[in-house]
């Protein structure tokens, strides 16, 4: 089991020890699950390598199941999604999410840090397809993001605001209820509203685009999340960009 719990301002190690599930191990998000930032956006895919050793390090073994859970709340953050996502990217094909996080747990809880024996899992890029900028759209393209950060009125993160042209916004809190746990598949079909099978989806760094490609799949959808999403798209300034749009 691993604790993913993570925020933009940090903080996720420190919640980890401040209590957690029996047996999880803390995982970091920007260390373990995502490349450095750079070039290919704030959160980039990590290299298979350095993946292997992370996940190895926190116990994951072959052939065995990997629950992964956040901090939960009906504003999801994403983090167990990026997790499920790169794990299942990473050809780990049996991982699950705790629906609702750490908030929703009502069990047995410990600040004692777990102390895995060394896994023996073998990362297998390509698990999980991903979104490539040139083909964004490819597909019907939806953006996770805040409705103010859509429509270029905000922009505390990157240094462009804006979205991409065509995008439709679907905020990530629209995929939870107010317990924060995922609405049931006919709700979210109905709340995505787009032509299917596939979808492409993005946001700022690729985090909460996760938790968005999450929901799509148990609607019933097959998600494609750029990796890079915005903070990527504004590094090539040929790219276009839109404001406004959706009230």
């Amino acid at each position: 089991m691993l604790d993913i719990r993570w925020s933009l301002g940090g903080g996720g190690r420190d919640a980890y020890l401040a209590g957690h599930l029996p047996n999880a191990t803390f995982v970091d998000l920007d260390t373990d699950l995502a490349g450095p930032p750079g070039a290919g956006g704030r959160h980039p895919l990590p290299d298979p390598g350095d993946l292997q050793a992370a996940l190895r390090r926190a116990g994951v073994r072959e052939n065995h199941p990997v629950v992964v859970y956040d901090a939960g709340g009906a504003a999801p953050g994403g983090a167990a999604a990026r997790a499920w996502w790169t794990l299942r990217w990473a050809g780990i094909t049996d991982v699950r999410v705790l629906d609702g996080g750490y908030r929703a747990w009502d069990g047995e809880t410990t600040t004692e840090p777990s102390s895995p024996a060394p896994g023996d899992v073998t990362v297998r890029p390509g698990g999980m397809p991903a979104l490539d900028p040139t083909a964004v759209h490819d597909h019907p393209l939806l953006d996770a993001r805040t409705p103010e950060r859509y429509r270029g009125e905000s922009e505390p993160v990157d240094r462009v605001a804006g979205h991409i042209p065509g995008a439709v916004n679907v905020p990530v809190g629209d995929t939870v209820d107010a317990d924060g746990r995922l609405r049931d598949p006919d709700a979210l079909r109905a709340r995505f509203a787009v032509d299917g099978p596939t979808v492409g989806v993005y946001c700022g760094s690729g985090v909460t685009a996760a938790q968005l490609a999450l929901a799509l799949t148990v609607a019933g959808y097959q998600p494609l999340v750029y990796v890079g999403s915005w903070s990527h798209w504004i590094t090539d300034p040929s790219r276009p960009i839109a404001t406004g749009g959706q009230p």
